[in-house]
């Protein structure tokens, strides 16, 4: 027992004209004849899916009802396919389905009108002077030196987009990475006004008698 789908008429007088012999191509049914059966009306139905072959321009027919009614508000395509699944059955229809709405002027409209302005551009802020401001990253996984370093620490100044890459070990310990810095930047550039972070780790930096706590990027 199957549900009545209630198809338009022109789809069934379609359809009518579709099955009989001379219209019906193997390529069409993909292999899956055998599982069609047929319903009262005479349309062929597939687990209570209308079969919608090439012939008559039926599947263009049946999306056009389903995204273009005033009750459907432009579907998009993976809830359209959903609905339509549910009633029809042809080979790739949700490529049939995705390539159709992709086409329909009105929906490239909604898309567009619904989309969140990207706004102005907007400057950076320019950094008064070198080494201000500086970005961190850890270049990892790298083939250990000699010396067992597998890891390279890289600080970049963001006025001149001059660097400094640091060879470390990725095991060194916080003690380590701190008179690294020190060593390598702090004495050479003085301390930077702001690091850019992303993934954050604390360094505890000691200058004379006053100690800071630095948020790295990693």
């Amino acid at each position: 027992m199957t549900k009545n789908l209630n198809l338009p008429s022109q789809i069934l007088n379609t359809l009518a004209e579709t099955i009989k012999t001379e219209n019906v191509k193997n390529k069409n049914l993909r292999g899956m004849n055998r599982e069609f059966e047929t319903r009262h009306d005479g349309t062929l139905y597939i687990e209570n899916r209308s079969w919608l072959p090439c012939f008559g321009d039926l599947r263009t027919l049946a999306m056009h009802k389903s995204h273009k009614t005033k009750y459907s508000i432009h579907l998009g395509s993976g809830k359209m396919y959903q609905d339509l699944k549910n009633l029809y059955w042809w080979p790739n229809i949700k490529a049939y389905v995705t390539t159709y709405v992709s086409k329909g002027l009105t929906c490239s409209k909604v898309k567009v009108e619904n989309q969140k302005l990207s706004g102005l551009l907007v400057q950076p802020e320019i950094p008064q002077s070198k080494w201000e401001k500086i970005t961190i990253d850890f270049i990892t996984k790298l083939t250990k030196t000699s010396s067992g370093c597998d890891t390279i620490w890289v600080f970049v100044n963001c006025l001149t987009k001059s660097a400094h890459f640091l060879p470390m070990k990725e095991i060194d310990s916080m003690e380590r990475l701190m008179r690294l810095y020190l060593k390598e930047v702090v004495l050479r550039h003085k301390v930077p006004v702001s690091i850019i972070p992303t993934v954050i780790i604390d360094l505890h930096r000691i200058s004379g008698s006053r100690s800071r706590r630095l948020w790295v990027l990693v």
